[in-house]
């Protein structure tokens, strides 16, 4: 199976040729991750606009059948305030290769954007959630399934992150579910928020 991030890094690649550097400092969208992408399998990243909203849907052999969809916005909005929740350590990180400029580029994505003005891709912020998730909460086999991401500021690569993440919900459905909100804080200031959904027990 093809990593949710990289599919993700997929569908930013018509968003952030068409709207630049201000969707990569003030955009963002909603990813679903609704059905596996597999080693081999030709992805196709078709936008359709609605509204003020683009939605990017990965294709494959069934068109009617999304793997992914993202829904796009110019902009995301202000900061929202992390919720009550049981709190994770803090991680700590320098945003350089493949956590920099480099991670489209290990996900197929030769969009020039980022190594042209030395800016960190979009698909770091769910990867830098998806370590977390990982390393703190998933003790066995586990699945991104939805985020909510918000980009507050241009972010140069090799800047110092720290990610903090709480745990705001647990449910069932489909397997044991969190959802773990997380700001993404470079020089004092949350550069990225995400609303991150995983299944971390499958049934």
């Amino acid at each position: 199976m093809v990593a949710g991030v990289t599919t993700y890094a997929y569908l930013t690649h018509p968003i952030a040729a068409a709207w630049g550097e201000h969707w990569l400092s003030h955009g963002g969208g909603e990813l679903r991750l609704r059905r596996p992408v597999f080693d081999k399998d030709s992805v196709n990243c078709v936008p359709v606009p609605d509204g003020d909203v683009v939605e990017i849907q990965a294709i494959t052999s069934e068109p009617d059948q999304p793997r992914a969809t993202f829904r796009a916005v110019r902009d995301a909005g202000p900061v929202p305030a992390m919720r009550a929740g049981d709190i994770l350590p803090v991680h700590f990180l320098q945003l350089d290769g493949v956590h920099g400029t480099d991670r489209g580029l290990l996900a197929g994505d030769d969009l020039a954007l980022y190594a042209q003005h030395n800016l960190v891709h979009p698909a770091v912020w769910p990867t830098l959630a998806n370590d977390v998730v990982h390393t703190e909460i998933a003790t066995a086999s586990w699945v991104h399934t939805r985020s909510i991401i918000r980009h507050h500021a241009r972010v140069v690569a090799g800047s110092h992150a720290e990610i903090h993440g709480a745990i705001v919900d647990r449910f069932t459905a489909h397997g044991e579910r969190v959802v773990v909100d997380f700001h993404i804080v470079v020089d004092g200031r949350v550069v990225a928020s995400l609303e991150h959904e995983a299944i971390i027990s499958l049934p």
